[in-house]
């Protein structure tokens, strides 16, 4: 147990030694120079150190003095500058977003950047879990929801409807269906069941092809794992075309034919009576701005894979 004396004379000592007067601390603690008197004299009783010389209209500190000043004086510059930095923290305005993983490092991570060159005194805390949160009990203030909806007691708008198509390394030369013979077909295990999942076997069923056990194949529990083995060239998957855009536009990875899958549809999801946090709605509009963007790149991408290689094979030029 520590046996310190009190607080406020060690205040009055420390102001006393750095204005070198009584009554400069006074001014400076709001009390009176008899105030501050008392204060020192009751510390000096407390460690039975004299710490003032007591002179005509000034004070000089003694050795003991001289050694105790430094300490107190930097522990309250410490102390002051903890309480600085955790005051300017608490006056910054924070927004929580919850979204699954795969979708927190893919989608929105690389979209921070815009939200804070928009926003630069709002901070961002992004929930990554693949267990919906309860919004009413924690303290998210917008989750990504992905499915059909509804929500109920929640304020849910669609954000964009997701499309999966087969996405491989430019380098394994996939061209057509007939290649995917060649390659293991990279799976995700999707969190929940739902016969709507986009899985290789509803794509087969799609593209009017029979489904076959004897493709090789390459499981992951995880999507974003699923991701990085398409791009490391370790097979062909099929994936989402929202979270991988980055890959597309840098040609890690090409969609060499069709036909797509439609996904489930990402919403925003808020509290139904709103939130007391005034950067929500900031971090609303940004979400609905790059969703609207996502959407439009993914629409621009519908030409059919097999069509657009087609002609570019026509003009001379090597398919993706």
């Amino acid at each position: 147990m520590r046996r310190l004396p009190p607080l406020s004379a060690l205040r009055a000592f420390e102001a006393a030694a750095r204005h070198g007067s009584f009554k400069g601390a006074a001014g400076e603690l709001a009390v009176t120079p008899t105030a501050i008197s008392h204060q020192i004299r009751s510390l000096e009783e407390h460690t039975g150190l004299t710490l003032f010389e007591r002179r005509v209209r000034k004070v000089v500190l003694t050795e003991a003095g001289v050694q105790l000043y430094p300490v107190l004086r930097d522990g309250f510059d410490a102390l002051e500058a903890v309480l600085e930095r955790l005051l300017q923290s608490k006056k910054r305005t924070q927004v929580t977003i919850s979204a699954t993983n795969a979708f927190t490092v893919k989608w929105l991570v690389p979209r921070v950047a815009n939200f804070r060159k928009q926003h630069p005194d709002i901070d961002l805390q992004l929930h990554a879990s693949d267990e919906a949160v309860d919004l009413g009990a924690s303290s998210v203030d917008i989750a990504i929801r992905y499915g059909l909806g509804p929500y109920p007691g929640l304020r849910a708008e669609p954000m964009f409807t997701d499309e999966f198509a087969p996405l491989a390394n430019p380098n394994l030369g996939v061209r057509g269906p007939k290649d995917l013979s060649g390659f293991p077909l990279i799976h995700f295990e999707w969190k929940r069941k739902d016969p709507l999942n986009p899985t290789w076997q509803s794509w087969f069923a799609k593209a009017g092809l029979p489904w076959s056990s004897d493709h090789g194949e390459l499981r992951f529990s995880d999507e974003g794992h699923a991701i990085q083995a398409a791009v490391a060239g370790q097979g062909v998957a099929l994936l989402s075309l929202a979270l991988v855009a980055d890959e597309l536009a840098a040609g890690h990875l090409v969609q060499p034919f069709g036909p797509k899958l439609d996904g489930f549809t990402y919403h925003l999801v808020t509290k139904p009576n709103g939130s007391p946090n005034s950067g929500v709605g900031a971090a609303a509009d940004w979400l609905r701005t790059e969703a609207r963007a996502c959407s439009m790149a993914m629409h621009r991408s519908s030409v059919n894979p097999m069509t657009r290689q087609n002609r570019d094979a026509g003009k001379g030029k090597t398919p993706n």
